[in-house]
């Protein structure tokens, strides 16, 4: 596929994904003999977890690092899998924090949505 294709098909420019491969976000997309980019299926492969990773909030120097990893071979198994839970955990941990803002908010919602038919609103933090 075309860097065109896979932007449209990924819904994101082709500067990114240029990007991307520039800073090692994913390993060096195959080239035609003339040097373009020809994107098989582990290319889009990568695109899509870059993609996943990125949408998550998983730091662009976390995606970097797990790629080197990645291209060291097995050994780094562990270290892949380390990183991986501690994005996780920093994933549950947002969560958490949102859950508790999406609480508070629907608690201010209520009280107004009261105010609103009442037309008084209590002393409201």
């Amino acid at each position: 596929m075309t860097i065109k294709e896979v932007s449209e098909k990924y819904q994101i420019t082709q500067d990114t994904l240029r990007y991307y491969e520039r800073v090692g976000m994913i390993p060096p997309v195959t080239r035609t003999p003339g040097g373009m980019r020809d994107y098989q299926q582990t290319d889009l492969q990568w695109v899509e977890l870059a993609k996943c990773m990125r949408s998550a909030g998983l730091p662009v120097e976390a995606m970097i690092e797990y790629v080197r990893l990645f291209q060291q071979g097995d050994e780094t198994i562990q270290a892949r899998l380390q990183l991986l839970v501690e994005q996780r955990d920093n994933l549950v941990e947002q969560r958490r924090q949102i859950d508790e803002t999406l609480q508070r908010l629907n608690y201010k919602i209520a009280r107004y949505e009261i105010a609103a038919e009442t037309g008084k609103l209590t002393w409201d933090k």
